[in-house]
């Protein structure tokens, strides 16, 4: 075997665009990495409490020493995880650290005191094409776009940090509405990469699902305005028809992951039927809605494990003003909210292009025709 291939033992599903196989062409240097260029890398140390990869079937791999992964470089600010970043070059030999369980790599300044120190791992080398090109997942990125088009109404959940209670809203309000008859599209529009919460959203009844992995971001750390992503995403999963989109975004509305961005877009905004925030407390919930409210945006809906007892329920729909229902304890009180939200946000739609006499705005869900 030649000297600039290596066999790999995991692949991690950050990599999942590309379908990678397990033997790769390296490089063996890059003056210049980028974020989303495929490494190649040998496990040097354990971690008893984080030392897991996902491969891109979704399954969960045991990390060992010795073994070699594939994975991408890409940054992280997770506030309860690690934080990191892309090397200013990158060489065999050098060190860098497992930051995800997706196989996001890079050199780790920091961690909650909950983690051990992340896993360290050696270069290898950078994969390659036959032209000694590195790969990027890149390369196969959906087109992002300026214009969002005809969309199916957008249930969109944002929350005050990770961990607030986001997908399980979001998984609830998919299966509920499948199980009402309706076709649910689903996405996650930041974080860093990792296909569990969209394979969750499918396991949950989501016909089509796409994440900002589909548009070449290992996270979304720095990546600027996420609008034209979001745009590409939802373009993406109004293929599938569906009557509605749900969106979930990714860690909290500030933190580094540029999720404020796309409530920026006056096109998202007028899309949006819902806007769902999951906070852990009374403070954080406050803070999502005057938040919002200083972009002229309301909240909808406030959910979460601030929600976990009637308590907190009560306190917020009395103290703050804004309707709150719990996933875990009363989905279908929450689900109720949403369908009247969207029936609400349909009919000022529909009243709006009666109005202007024109139907550019609505997708035909039934039948799978979409406005031209």
């Amino acid at each position: 075997m030649e000297d600039n291939v290596i066999v790999a033992d995991k692949i991690g599903s950050a990599t999942s665009p590309l379908a990678l196989s397990r033997s790769l062409d390296v490089v063996g240097e890059s003056a210049a990495p980028r974020a989303g260029d495929v490494v190649v890398v040998r496990v040097l140390t354990d971690n008893a409490t984080y030392n897991m990869l996902e491969l891109p079937t979704g399954r969960l791999a045991k990390v060992n020493p010795g073994d070699v992964l594939v994975g991408v470089l890409g940054r992280r600010r997770a506030l309860k995880g690690f934080v990191g970043d892309v090397p200013a070059t990158i060489a065999a030999g050098d060190e860098l650290h497992l930051l995800n369980l997706g196989g996001v790599i890079g050199s780790c300044s920091g961690h909650h005191s909950s983690l051990n120190d992340a896993i360290k791992v050696e270069v290898i080398g950078l994969a390659c094409n036959d032209r000694r090109v590195i790969r990027n997942i890149a390369d196969v990125a959906l087109l992002r776009r300026d214009s969002l088009g005809a969309t199916a109404p957008l249930i969109v959940i944002a929350g005050a940090c990770m961990n607030s209670g986001k997908t399980f809203a979001a998984t609830e309000i998919i299966q509920l509405a499948t199980r009402a008859g309706l076709r649910v599209a689903a996405a996650k529009l930041s974080g860093i990469a990792c296909l569990r919460d969209t394979l969750n959203m499918a396991d949950h009844g989501a016909i089509a699902t796409a994440s900002f992995l589909d548009c070449g971001l290992p996270s979304t750390v720095d990546a600027g305005d996420l609008a034209p992503v979001a745009k590409a995403i939802i373009a993406r999963l109004n293929e599938s028809a569906p009557d509605l989109i749900v969106i979930e975004l990714g860690d909290g509305i500030l933190g580094g992951y540029s999720v404020e961005s796309v409530f920026e877009d006056s096109e998202f905004r007028d899309a949006t039927a819902a806007l769902i925030f999951c906070a852990s407390d009374y403070v954080g919930a406050w803070g999502g809605i005057e938040l919002f409210r200083r972009r002229g945006i309301a909240v909808d809906l406030i959910a979460g494990s601030v929600t976990d007892s009637k308590m907190g329920e009560d306190y917020i729909q009395n103290e703050f003003g804004v309707p709150a229902a719990n996933a875990r304890r009363n989905g279908a009180k929450l689900f109720e909210i949403v369908r009247q939200m969207v029936s609400s946000f349909e009919f000022r739609v529909s009243s709006e292009n009666t109005v202007l006499g024109t139907d550019d705005f609505a997708v035909s869900h039934n039948t799978g025709d979409k406005a031209a």
